[in-house]
């Protein structure tokens, strides 16, 4: 026993467990008494870490040193530790930089999806074809009713391929608020940063090195790899979209998914949204949370889609 804390706990123990007074309870741990009844007086930070998650969403490079000195400049008067400790509690460290210029996302952990079109995701896979020309598929994935949402197919799909396949599964299904992806360069493109600030959708970057962030992605690229990419052989790039979209739909229709209670993704759908209001009350954001709801761990109600560097 080291800790004020843990000398206290062992003090409780000797008094409820052996009915030892407070003060035999100190003379038998060596302990004073004045630590064993020390009640913590630490104010209230709630205000103070909001506050300190603004401005750090604002100033994305700045360290806790220079956050601490516009706290200051705004007539608070905190301790530097204080500050630091609420930096590390809220995990608003920066992140050292690698080499070329990124598109950042937001600095706090990505809130759970209760809802449909709340947050989706995208992916490229690659394979080849017969004569060994090459492909890619842009997979496109709802987070909270786990559908398929797009298989894009082409030889090569750049910024402006993505963006014009996002507005056709929009034109259907609906805005999303959020969209997740790693930091490759068709996602971080200009053409990507233009289409979602005029569509004002939310971008969240994954970390560098970090692909068990887009964990629902992966994983159905595992599944789309495992259950038909190794099993076809693809002629052409119209042969390969013809099988990839019927496989889309009995993924979404006729194949069961473990985690949602071997329920299919549109039927899911439907339990969520109610299925007399469809696609419509997607589109109007109407759809109930699930019944096993989780805390949030964030929020992007901010626009957080900036370049850096």
């Amino acid at each position: 026993m080291v800790t004020p804390a843990a000398h206290r706990e062992a003090a409780a123990y000797l008094q409820s467990t052996h009915e030892m007074s407070q003060r035999r309870a100190c003379r038998v741990l060596g302990l004073d008494r004045t630590s064993v009844r020390y009640q913590a007086s630490r104010p209230d930070d709630a205000e103070l870490r909001d506050r300190l998650k603004v401005l750090a969403c604002e100033r994305r490079r700045f360290g806790y040193r220079r956050l601490h000195v516009l706290l200051r400049r705004e007539g608070r008067a905190v301790n530097r530790k204080r500050v630091q400790r609420l930096y590390r509690e809220e995990k608003l460290t920066v992140r050292r930089r690698g080499g070329r210029k990124r598109a950042m996302g937001t600095r706090r952990p990505i809130e759970v999806a209760l809802a449909a079109n709340q947050r989706w995701s995208l992916d490229f896979v690659s394979d080849q074809m017969t004569d060994g020309r090459r492909f890619r598929i842009l997979t496109v994935i709802d987070n909270c009713t786990r559908e398929r949402l797009s298989l894009g197919v082409a030889a090569s799909i750049c910024g402006l391929r993505v963006a014009r396949e996002l507005d056709a599964i929009i034109r259907w299904r609906g805005r999303p608020k959020t969209m997740v992806s790693d930091n490759g360069t068709e996602l971080t493109s200009n053409a990507i940063l233009t289409w979602a600030d005029q569509t004002k959708v939310g971008w969240h970057y994954i970390a560098p090195g970090k692909p068990q962030q887009n964990g629902h992605n992966e994983s159905f690229n595992g599944r789309l790899r495992d259950e038909l990419l190794n099993e076809t052989l693809f002629r052409s790039l119209h042969h390969a979209r013809g099988v990839l979209e019927d496989w889309r739909r009995d993924y979404n229709e006729q194949r069961p998914h473990s985690k949602l209670g071997w329920l299919t993704p549109r039927a899911y759908a439907d339990a969520l949204c109610g299925k007399a209001g469809g696609i419509a009350a997607l589109r109007h954001g109407s759809a109930p949370p699930p019944l096993a709801t989780h805390h949030q761990q964030g929020s992007d109600h901010r626009r957080t889609l900036v370049t850096t560097g």
